[in-house]
């Protein structure tokens, strides 16, 4: 989940009151997040450096708060705590709207049709007479990078960038041109480039080179200018220089160009709508003309209501407790969602308006589980299902695990991620590019291939417990205790009913040393001496046999 760091004095002021860290664990639990961990500043950045020096006794506090990671609005600070302001019921839930300004009036973006072929969608929108101070435009900087972090899958699905609109003018446009084409100061320097240049620039900067081979290799790239072709940025990579927000900005331009549109109106109402409470008129944002070459428009942010109908029984059934239709609505208020009660034919039901802020609340099952969170999981009576009978596997697997266990071997429980190397070479195996699932962007080289056998992670096991005393007996073997205890008989090779061996030919184990399984004439397993080659790849020094069967063949 991702976690987000406030500094604690400053969320209490935003809360009205200050909390012991007993008490504001309890209001995280009660709203369903976490606080992870309580650190400062100062001593963040001496563990990033390794350093040993002492704390000071003025050093701010920061809280580091998980949320769920499909709660965008939660992501900074100003989100986090009008979230919590209204489950503690010192507030509403705002009502936003956008300002009334004729189309006439609205700003433009005419996008061009070149656009299509790179990243096609751009939103737009404006938050006029706001006011930052230092703590409130680090936040606003901050969100943008949890989004792109986030919902905007780095960049690859949505792009946000924010100008200065006093700097700006009006229309504006969307185009794809060739790199050589587009020049500007990009932000937070002092020479203009050409956008083929930059490519080459920020290959050493180590924020933004993770982000160039979005476009690097296309032969248009994405390019928004203003009526005096200045240029507003180069999506995704960077903004231009010229319309870079400061503390003074008072009128904000916000642009969100995107490969997903539904995503992009997401992340550009988590902008407007939290950080609108800082404009003068709270809660307002000015709408954007978006025009198509085709002479299609839309304006945005889209910021309607999206009503749904869920009945109180499936609510009530869901949670195990039995709540009036009143409750429900007052416990759904206070996660921001406005409810009011309504009868379905003859049945009382909740009418529930989903508020932008709130893009995760997607089925009725999502607003059960808001009624669970405000009413409070340890209120909810626990109780035993009447009847619960387990499936016939897993009762199965229970009965092999007990009897196995008794003849003195030890349970491995083993990752199902693997790396690529471990599941393939150091098993002597060649990929045939159809039996094994890759991770498409794997966080660490360790899991990297969902595993085609346990094999690899037994054996991972077995090198890391190489002190353990000798005999080390993992739980996956004893092929005829098992037939045994299932009652199958050995049989002869060609018999359809019953078990019998045959010699295999698998690299991972040596040649003449191994065998397959077959159970009512289908293979079931293989076992043998696991190949010294491969014993030495996974560090083990002594020699290692190895069984693997599928027990769902049994039922």
């Amino acid at each position: 989940m991702p976690t987000v760091s406030v500094g604690r004095d400053r969320l209490f002021a935003a809360l009205g009151r200050t909390y012991s860290q007993e008490e504001f664990e309890e209001l995280c639990f009660r709203f369903g997040i976490e606080l992870d961990d309580v650190t400062t500043e100062k001593a963040i950045i001496r563990k990033e450096k390794h350093l040993e020096e002492e704390a000071d006794e003025d050093e701010e506090v920061i809280y580091k708060i998980e949320v769920p990671a499909n709660r965008y609005d939660l992501l900074c600070l100003e989100g986090l705590a009008q979230a919590l302001r209204i489950f503690n019921k010192q507030e509403a839930t705002p009502s936003y709207k956008l300002t009334n300004i004729t189309k006439e009036s609205m700003h433009k973006m005419h996008v061009k049709p070149e656009t299509s072929s790179i990243r096609p969608y751009v939103v737009c929108a404006v938050l006029r007479d706001i006011t930052f101070d230092e703590a409130s435009y680090n936040s606003f900087i901050d969100l943008q990078d949890k989004l792109h972090q986030n919902i905007c899958r780095r960049r690859t699905l949505v792009a946000i960038g924010t100008h200065d609109l006093d700097t700006l003018e009006g229309p504006f446009t969307y185009e794809a041109l060739p790199p050589t084409a587009i020049n500007f100061v990009p932000l937070k320097q002092t020479k203009s480039f050409r956008a083929d240049e930059l490519m080459e620039f920020y290959k050493s900067d180590l924020k933004l080179k993770k982000f160039l081979h979005i476009i690097e290799k296309s032969p248009v790239f994405p390019v928004l200018f203003d009526r005096n072709r200045t240029v507003l940025s180069l999506p995704p990579i960077i903004n231009g220089a010229h319309s870079a927000i400061t503390l003074k900005t008072k009128h904000v331009f916000i642009e969100c160009t995107a490969t997903d549109l539904t995503k992009a109106n997401i992340v550009l109402n988590t902008m407007v709508t939290i950080f609108s409470a800082l404009c003068k008129k709270k809660f307002e944002i000015e709408p954007v003309e978006v025009v198509y070459s085709d002479g299609k428009s839309s304006i945005y942010p889209e910021l309607s209501l999206y009503n749904m109908e869920v009945s109180l029984s499936y609510i009530t059934n869901c949670i195990g407790v039995s709540l009036e239709a009143e409750e429900v609505t007052s416990l759904l208020n206070r996660m921001q969602l406005h409810a009011k009660q309504s009868m379905s034919g003859d049945k009382s039901s909740i009418t529930i308006s989903v508020p932008p802020t709130r893009s995760d609340v997607l089925h009725a099952c999502d607003v059960m589980e808001d009624v669970a969170i405000a009413y409070g999981f340890n209120n909810i009576p626990k109780s035993k299902p009447a009847s619960l009978q387990p499936l016939p596997l897993n009762e199965f697997s229970d009965l092999i695990r007990a009897e196995i266990a008794m003849t003195g071997f030890t349970e491995v429980l083993t990752w199902i991620l693997c790396s690529y190397k471990e599941n393939f070479s150091m098993l002597k195996r060649e990929d045939d590019k159809s039996t094994a699932v890759i991770i498409g962007n794997p966080r660490s080289t360790d899991f990297e291939v969902v595993r085609t056998s346990l094999m690899p992670g037994l054996l991972k096991t077995v090198g890391h417990n190489k002190d353990h005393p000798k005999p080390i007996k993992l739980i996956h073997g004893l092929v005829d205790r098992i037939m045994e205890v299932i009652g199958a008989p050995f049989v002869s090779v060609g018999v359809e009913t019953g078990y019998y061996i045959k010699c295999s030919d698998n690299p991972e184990f040596l040649t003449g040393r191994q065998a397959h399984i077959i159970y009512n004439g289908k293979k079931i397993g293989t076992f043998g001496i696991v190949h010294p080659e491969v014993l030495n790849n996974f560090d083990i020094p002594d020699p290692c046999s190895f069984v693997e069967l599928s027990i769902e063949s049994f039922l």
